[in-house]
């Protein structure tokens, strides 16, 4: 703020001139101005610590009530976790106990759908035992006739097997063929002589295959072609003569020597 100042007109007029050495400066004429800035400084500073105490006091409050609901939120959060936690373990518990409601219901479902059969079935069980007692009876004379079949066919075979073992040495004898253990079950081993005409010490041999119900012959010397086995084998097995195995064998290794 600035004061303007211009000097009277009249009063210039009305005072002598002075000298240089006597006269005032411009200065000196002024009129003097208090601005009050030691007042104003000192104001202010009292504003500027009051203002700081202010702003302080304001940012302490501010850190609490932030603290403060932080501590709220994490609360609040803590006690959501518990709730839902608290919530999962009663529909777990929830969940537990519809399964063994479902279960027991369905327990007695069956007892009772078991109970209905067992009652059926003994019912059934009593309606049919007299039926049972004639099967019974039936079955039993089956059973008897049965034995009796087999009694009369073990008979034949051993009248069968008297038969066969005069037969069996004399193709033995007159074949020249010896029958031996091939080493392993259900296998036999044929062994003839008196084939070669220029040796007749010269052997020819086939080793039997009676495992399976279809014969075969593994092995032979010498070898022979396939296809005569198999024809020879295949009579075997449609008649189940060993007659026809050792002449059809007996007559291939002749003409494997000879050729």
């Amino acid at each position: 703020m600035s004061t303007a100042f211009e000097p009277s007109l009249s009063t210039s007029t009305m005072r002598p001139p002075l000298s240089s050495t006597e006269a005032p400066s411009m200065a000196d004429s002024l009129p003097s101005i208090n601005f009050g800035f030691e007042e104003l400084r000192d104001r202010m500073a009292k504003f500027t610590v009051k203002f700081d105490a202010f702003i302080e006091q304001g940012r302490k409050r501010v850190l609490e009530e932030r603290n403060q609901f932080r501590m709220d939120v994490a609360e609040l959060r803590e006690d959501q976790r518990m709730k839902k936690k608290d919530i999962e373990i009663l529909s777990s518990k929830s969940n537990s106990h519809q399964q063994i409601l479902s279960k027991e219901a369905a327990e007695t479902n069956e007892m009772q759908t078991a109970i209905a059969s067992l009652s059926a079935q003994r019912d059934a069980h009593l309606a049919s035992k007299e039926a049972l007692k004639q099967q019974i009876a039936e079955t039993q004379k089956q059973i008897d006739t049965k034995l009796a079949a087999q009694r009369a066919h073990a008979q034949h075979l051993d009248a069968q097997a008297r038969f066969n073992i005069p037969e069996l040495d004399f193709w033995t004898s007159n074949l020249c063929v010896n029958i031996e253990g091939a080493g392993q079950d259900d296998r036999l081993k044929f062994i003839f002589t008196h084939i070669d005409d220029r040796d007749w010490t010269r052997e020819a041999w086939f080793e039997l295959d009676t495992q399976k119900r279809e014969y075969g012959i593994s092995y032979c010397k010498p070898k022979l072609e396939k296809e005569q086995i198999e024809r020879v084998v295949e009579k075997l097995n449609e008649t189940r003569d060993l007659r026809l195995l050792l002449k059809g064998m007996r007559e291939l290794f002749v003409e494997a020597f000879k050729s």
